[in-house]
């Protein structure tokens, strides 16, 4: 289970790390339909397709890479409270009764959707510049693979957790700043900074004096 657990993450990552670059393609298109829309007066017909196209490529490509780092938005207000084994036992639970089906029927709709639209070599009705679009419908299927791929390592990290009580963690990857300053113990950024948060007491280390600082009691 392991080995698979690591090959499924490594798959995952891959496929979203390749295809993040999308993001510098759609803002280098976005970035020139602006430039010759407004300075130049001659919009380009294919902008809004290539946006829209590599930003949904971007988000269901991503999919799998996100659940593999645990990174995808949960309701834990609770749920962190529970013990290990807890977690995983109603995690798999909802991965057997929600997850599976609903990524099954994507795989299943998506191919009929992207069979068809291949059948005719299926083009943007968005433009006159007539972009082809089969190939983005392709990307449906191509999702629903990898998640549920990624969907069985993750059942099987919650069968390890249930055996052992600890969670199988993910390969180290790129952190939010404010986990990053929680973990490094940074909390004062976070505290008295221009977006500070409230933090639980006791976390904030105390300040450590400069040499030049004048200390209660010390003569002047």
């Amino acid at each position: 289970m392991l080995r698979y657990i690591s090959f499924a993450d490594d798959l995952s990552a891959w496929f979203g790390k390749v295809f993040a670059w999308g993001v510098m393609i759609m803002t280098l298109g976005v970035s020139y339909e602006v430039v010759v829309r407004y300075f130049f007066r001659a919009p380009t017909s294919w902008a809004f397709d290539l946006s829209y196209m590599l930003y949904g490529t971007l988000f269901m490509m991503a999919g799998a890479y996100t659940l593999s780092r645990d990174g995808h938005v949960r309701g834990d207000f609770i749920y962190r409270l529970w013990k290990p084994r807890t977690q995983a036992w109603l995690e798999l639970v909802l991965y057997l009764i929600f997850f599976f089906p609903g990524v099954t029927a994507l795989i299943f709709s998506g191919w009929k959707y992207a069979e068809r639209s291949w059948r005719y070599m299926e083009v943007s009705s968005n433009s006159p510049a007539g972009v082809p679009i089969f190939q983005f419908k392709t990307v449906i299927v191509a999702a629903g693979i990898l998640l549920f791929l990624q969907g069985v390592a993750q059942v099987f990290r919650c069968i390890v957790c249930i055996r052992t009580g600890e969670w199988v963690k993910a390969a180290e990857d790129v952190e939010e700043l404010d986990k990053v300053l929680l973990e490094t113990k940074s909390l004062d950024v976070l505290k008295s900074g221009s977006e500070a948060i409230d933090l639980p007491p006791g976390l904030v280390q105390p300040h450590e004096g400069r040499p030049d600082e004048k200390r209660d009691g010390d003569s002047r």
